[in-house]
This record gives C-alpha cells, structure tokens and sequence, in this order.
C-alpha cells in the first residue's frame, strides 16, 4: 500500500531531526526531503503544535511529545516496573551495560538499556535493530523462531558483513542458533563492533524477549563464565507474565 506524500515526507522530517547531532533548519531540512521550503513549513506546522517538534532560534529538535511515545512503546513490549530495576541490577552485578530487547511484528528493537544519554559511541543503543545477526540478542530472538520465520527475518534485513567475524552464511547461522538453543545462551565475539562483545539469554518467561549485557573483548576474555552466570540467574528471577 503506497504513503501518501505528505504523510511520507512529514515522517521524513521526524527522522532527520531526530537523527541529527543538534538544532535543524528548515532550510537544511527543504534540501535534505528535496522539497520547497513553504511545504516543508507547512509539514512542521502541525509537528510542532501536537509536540513532535520544538522550534528554536537554530532550527527544529525533538518536542515534548517524543518522550511520552517512548514510554507507551516500552509498556506495550513489556518494559514496565521489572525491567526498569532489572536492568540497573544487571549493571551493578556484572560491571557491564545491560539490555531489554523484544521481538514484535518481525522485528526486533532495543527497548531499554542503561547506558548513558550522552553516550553516543555504545554500538547497541536503544531502537530498531538491524543487525540481529551478529548480535547476541538478535541470535537468542530469532533461534526460537520457524525456519521459515527466519528465513522472511533475514530477507527482509539482510546478513552484513559488519566485521571479519560476521558470519553471513545462512548455513553457518544456522548451526550457530541450533547451539543457542541447546546452550541458553548466545554470544557475539566482535561480530556486530570489532571492539565489543555481548551475551545475551532469554526471558524463561518471554521467549520474543531478551536480557543481555555488553562489554569490551578484553573483559569478555576474563570474566566470560562469571558473567554468564549472572545473566542467566538475572533472567530467572525475572517475574512471569501472572506474578
């Protein structure tokens, strides 16, 4: 089913400001959407009177709005009350940042996570995952899946080679998610981030749902089975959808 235009081009305008590093005019925003800048105007008018947009003297950023969406997508994938103390505990316990990650409507997104706002280096931030084949929560979220499931996953986003270590080939992948789901478990050494690795395990509660943490390979290397443990026991204390 084909978007209409201005819908479209306004939900444009919404990612661009949202990913930019500061304030956007609307003058960049005109060039960047390849349109006149009257429509861009008359697109940002509505965003910023609901609150998607605040306007400034340097150009556009993300409105009041934007906030309270965040929050109503977290509750409806299940970041409530538990995980918002589960993920600090995870924090303290291992000395490394931990994640919520779901899997919904063939998709997967990092829900939460306690890594710093203003840490815009950590290479598993919060949102839309696209990378879940070299990453170690994407590998605990799709194991579960048909193969068929899997294989509409991979189609849809691909299997990039994001460094020498990600693996590509749907066969080897394969092999690689029989193994999650035999150990519990599911790592990615320096697959996603040449610099990183994560651990990620299942909620026994919520397969489509995953607790994982990140660290540096070094770390990895010294402390692997310790903080294995503590995520599969961080997981298993998690509440069940009844308590």
């Amino acid at each position: 089913m084909s978007v209409p235009q201005s819908v479209d081009r306004a939900l444009a305008l919404l990612d661009l400001v949202a990913d930019a590093p500061g304030p956007v005019s609307a003058k960049a925003l005109a060039r960047r959407v390849e349109c006149s800048l009257s429509t861009v105007y008359h697109l940002l008018g509505p965003l910023t009177a609901r609150g998607y947009l605040l306007r400034g003297p340097e150009g556009y950023v993300p409105g009041p709005r934007v906030p309270s969406l965040h929050r109503s997508f977290q509750r409806h994938l299940g970041a409530g009350a538990a995980v918002a103390s589960l993920l600090p505990h995870v924090r303290r316990t291992t000395g490394a940042e931990a994640y919520f990650t779901a899997y919904s409507g063939g998709r997967i997104t990092v829900i939460d996570s306690t890594t710093p706002l203003t840490d815009t280096q950590d290479p598993f931030a919060p949102g839309l995952e696209t990378r879940a084949h070299a990453t170690a929560h994407g590998k605990v979220l799709l194991a579960p899946l048909s193969r068929a499931e899997r294989r509409r996953y991979l189609a849809d986003h691909g299997m990039a080679r994001l460094t020498e270590r990600t693996i590509t080939d749907e066969q080897r992948f394969e092999a690689e998610l029989a193994s999650v789901r035999d150990r519990g478990v599911a790592m990615s050494v320096g697959e996603a981030d040449p610099a990183y690795t994560c651990l990620a395990v299942p909620l026994p509660s919520r397969p489509d749902r995953a607790l994982s943490v990140s660290l540096p390979l070094a770390d990895f290397r010294r402390r692997r089975d310790e903080i294995t443990s503590l995520l599969v026991l961080a997981a298993a204390a998690f509440p069940t959808a009844s308590e």
